[in-house]
């Protein structure tokens, strides 16, 4: 027989929770064993057919429990179900096959107003499911080596759609075709104590939350090739009410990031007490060694941000520790669909910051003519940067790139060595203390087209013969307190106090 029992990690329906379910019988699950439906070890043999038995057989008895013991179990895409736990025991390693043909696309359609071309081929793919989980201490192994030279449709490592009440705890995901993760328009998505390796090919993104609502991310170990943990809205449907609590994120791109794509926007998103670091992986196949930013906050196709809180974050070697931008690349992703307009920035709070050796480009804080990032407030703030800018630096030229993709190094080397701002409305800095390894002759921190500036307690670095350590150009109703660096003001209409 197949079938055991076991008192199991279940998920109440509606509630988004998971807890230890009583020893009663009723609540007592079916358990499947791979191996007693055909499964063999080693990574030679395909185990899909037997793997996918067992889902289906668990599903059909209401739900339960698949292990997955420990050995390597070689699969192509398996289809999970409602009300199944998907459990790899310590020393399972789920191999993905390195065969395009073993992948599908879920067998139904993605949600959230995308056609068919949205639903990606995956190891383990789902939609329109409830009360699922992906347990256990074992490993899923993308392969994605496999599929590097193959740019179209690699395989993901996870793709879930339209799903609700979701857990992925504790297990390991590596080496994924192209993104490690993806939850589309899912609903109460809980992912925690997951470690994540991503550095064989294109597009390695580490986790890739896309238009969901209520979720929750913590204490997950994230070091990826492509940004590491991304929230994105590629349907009209919002990212909202989400937590990020605990992590450590390497990437040589972004480490934690919203964007690109942005057409439903983000709201109410919680980032705090995470650590942010360069990868350990030498080789880079886009971005840069050290990374391209630590925290990057991007809308470029439509939508609007807003109520967004990052906290208590620790920052150490990547070029920039803070990009926010307000662009206008416009995306459209629906077929037929209209071209969005700029979208809204708004409401965003970055306090208790700290990052050491961050590079000498500078940090940018920038909208768009007519379309400013709106309301934005950065206290207790500390920067190093590699410092050595010069002052004929200052005197650069920055394009508007409206349209550019958004990158922290889309300016080049800023006129500041802190903060370039431009086209921003109420934007508050307090308690920000910014140094530099080696002396930097250009200015601390560039304001150009700003409504409503207010420094208090701004600690500058300044070297023999700097530039003044604030420029303030067409900048309306500025407040300075407890800042003992100079400040410049061009002669362009305004009050400055």
């Amino acid at each position: 027989m197949i079938w055991k029992t076991l008192v199991m990690l279940a998920v109440l329906p509606g509630s988004g929770a998971f807890t230890l379910a009583a020893a009663s019988a009723s609540e007592q699950k079916p358990v499947a064993d791979i191996r007693e439906l055909g499964a063999q070890s080693g990574g030679k043999t395909p185990c899909t057919a037997a793997i996918q038995k067992a889902i289906d057989r668990c599903a059909e008895q209401g739900g339960g429990i698949v292990r997955l013991p420990s050995g390597v179990w070689l699969t192509g895409t398996l289809y999970l179900a409602s009300h199944v736990t998907l459990h790899l025991e310590k020393g399972c390693t789920l191999l993905g096959s390195r065969e395009r043909s073993d992948y599908g696309r879920p067998r139904t359609v993605a949600t959230g107003g995308q056609p068919a071309s949205f639903a990606y081929p995956a190891i383990l793919a789902g939609s329109q499911l409830e009360n699922i989980a992906i347990t256990g201490e074992g490993t899923i192994d993308g392969q994605g080596e496999a599929f590097r030279d193959k740019t179209k449709l690699r395989p993901k490592a996870i793709y879930l759609a339209g799903c609700r009440d979701v857990l992925v705890e504790n297990v390991t995901l590596k080496n994924a075709g192209s993104w490690m993760q993806h939850y589309r328009d899912c609903d109460r998505l809980t992912i925690r104590k997951i470690t994540v390796f991503n550095h064989v090919s294109f597009n390695n993104d580490g986790l890739n939350v896309d238009s969901c609502r209520e979720v929750t991310i913590t204490d997950c170990r994230v070091d990826s090739d492509d940004d590491g943990i991304v929230l994105k809205s590629l349907s009209r449907k919002p990212c909202e009410n989400v937590t990020i609590r605990g992590c450590v994120v390497s990437s040589h791109c972004n480490a934690i990031k919203l964007g690109t794509e942005s057409g439903g926007g983000f709201q109410n998103i919680r980032v705090a007490d995470c650590q942010i670091h360069s990868p350990r992986e030498s080789q880079v196949i886009y971005g840069r060694q050290r990374g391209l930013a630590g925290i990057a906050l991007e809308i470029v196709d439509g939508g609007t941000l807003r109520n967004v809180e990052v906290s208590k974050i620790k920052i150490d070697g990547v070029s920039v520790a803070i990009f926010l931008r307000l662009g206008n690349r416009a995306r459209v992703y629906e077929s037929g669909g209209m071209k969005p307009g700029v979208g809204r920035f708004s409401h965003v709070t970055l306090s208790e910051i700290s990052a050491t050796n961050t590079s000498d480009v500078g940090c940018s804080i920038t909208g768009l003519p007519g379309h400013p990032v709106e309301t934005v407030t950065l206290s207790d703030i500390a920067i190093g940067f590699d410092g050595g800018g010069t002052k004929e630096q200052t005197q650069r030229t920055i394009p508007e790139r409206a349209d550019a993709y958004p990158e922290s190094t889309m300016f080049g080397t800023l006129p500041a060595y802190g903060f370039f701002c431009r086209h921003a409305k109420d934007l508050t800095f307090r308690n920000v203390r910014l140094h530099t390894a080696q002396p930097d002759l250009r200015h601390a921190m560039v304001f150009d087209d700003v409504e409503g500036l207010r420094i208090e307690g701004l600690q500058a670095a300044q070297a023999d013969g700097a530039a003044p350590a604030v420029r303030l150009t067409r900048v309306r109703e500025a407040e300075f307190r407890d800042c003992p660096a100079p400040v410049t003001a061009d002669p362009t209409p305004g009050r400055h106090e």
